[in-house]
């Protein structure tokens, strides 16, 4: 399914708040032992601190072993420089992408693929789930690529109707003859062109 196994990715650079970070990433391994968070920052030294602050803070958490688990199949990764974290991110296509760095708002038109984006220190993802309205179910495992969130859209069943006139098909019927000669498909060029034959002067 789109919405599968809950997944993080954070990127961040020296302006982060490291504790906020590590908060961020156990409170989305916490939700079952095949959740993936991810951290990419732009230096070596933001990394280390979220670490250590990740093992203070899990000290003190109930879900420990289903969290130790999670982040057992995580990772941190020191990127260049931004832009290669967000190229990253849209081939990753993250279900929530936090953006922890200076002038975010320069960023949000590279996002490509994510399913919930949270700007800036003080946008948790706990935030979303809990207060700010955003969808709660969204694309995970890379959907995000080609699914939005779950809507009340999701849960309707759509069928298409159509209907030419022969004044219609006579407006349309060369343009579709091209198309199907260009992909090379003649029996589909035939069923335009055998109605062509019949169309009324």
């Amino acid at each position: 399914m789109p919405a599968g196994p809950s997944e993080v990715l954070i990127i961040a650079d020296n302006s982060a708040v490291p504790e906020f970070i590590a908060a961020d990433l156990l409170s989305q391994a916490e939700h079952g032992n095949d959740s993936q968070v991810v951290l990419l920052a732009d230096n070596m030294t933001v990394i280390e601190k979220v670490k250590k602050s990740l093992n203070s803070q899990l000290r003190k958490l109930t879900r420990k072993s289903i969290i130790k688990n999670s982040l057992a199949d995580s990772y941190a990764i020191c990127v260049s420089s931004i832009d290669e974290a967000i190229k990253f991110s849209n081939n990753y296509a993250p279900e929530h992408l936090i953006l922890t760095v200076k002038n975010y708002q320069k960023w949000t038109e590279k996002i490509q693929n994510a399913g919930s984006v949270f700007l800036g220190n003080y946008t948790p993802e706990s935030a979303g789930d809990y207060a700010t309205g955003t969808n709660h179910t969204l694309p995970t495992s890379g959907y995000a690529k080609s699914y939005s969130g779950v809507s009340v859209d999701s849960f309707f069943k759509k069928i298409t109707f159509q209907h030419l006139s022969q004044a219609g098909f006579k407006k349309i019927c060369t343009t579709a003859e091209k198309f199907a000669q260009i992909e090379g498909l003649d029996a589909h060029k035939n069923s335009i062109t055998i109605r062509k034959k019949f169309l009324t002067k």
